[in-house]
């Protein structure tokens, strides 16, 4: 069985292919798929099982049967915020936006905010959708603060100002290899790896 990562984002298929090293991870660019699913939900859950079940019902019969869908919906939940950017994490002040330009946003937003007022946390919902149609779907998360300015490297996103107080540093300063260990999709990944 091999699994269809629903996305077009080459930093999640990353980790996802470095998680599942024992199956054989394909992308919809491998498959020439170019398909992009509205994601109307309410929630991380409601749009990882639209994107799922939207590839799966692109497939003819015989792909259907070869792979299981995966797709995940992830963001970043800022608690000062009201919990924003939250689902619209990838198309907050525009999908084309640079996340240096939406990280510095968020930093200004809590200008003058303490410490324990900076809660925050990453959430990665994972949905599959299996060749008989049935599905699953789990919610991974990290916790953490938002930092005071960019920092690191590694990492896509909201990392650089994704700040782990246990660590010292933002998930971005932390190695690819230990991150996919600890983060939300790590956690989300390990949980649906039991489901499959």
């Amino acid at each position: 069985m091999e699994i269809l990562l629903a996305t077009h984002n080459s930093g999640k298929a990353v980790e996802v292919k470095s998680i599942f090293n024992k199956y054989n991870v394909v992308t919809m660019k491998d498959l020439g798929l170019t398909m992009d699913a509205e994601e109307t939900g309410s929630t991380f859950e409601e749009n990882a099982l639209i994107k799922a079940r939207s590839v799966y019902n692109t497939l003819d019969e015989e792909m259907k049967k070869k792979y299981i869908v995966m797709a995940d919906d992830s963001g970043l939940e800022v608690d000062y915020l009201n919990k924003a950017p939250g689902i619209y994490s990838a198309r907050y002040m525009g999908e084309e936006t640079p996340y240096t330009i939406k990280n510095n946003h968020i930093i200004k937003l809590l200008y003058g905010v303490k410490d324990e007022d900076r809660t925050a946390r990453f959430v990665c919902a994972i949905a599959v959708v299996r060749p008989d149609g049935s599905e699953d779907v789990v919610r991974g998360t990290i916790e953490g603060r938002i930092a005071y300015e960019e920092k690191g490297e590694h990492g896509f996103g909201y990392d650089p100002i994704f700040f782990l107080p246990e660590y010292g540093c933002t998930s971005a300063e932390i190695p690819p290899e230990e991150k996919n260990r600890i983060s939300h999709r790590a956690n989300a990944l390990q949980l649906i790896k039991d489901k499959i």
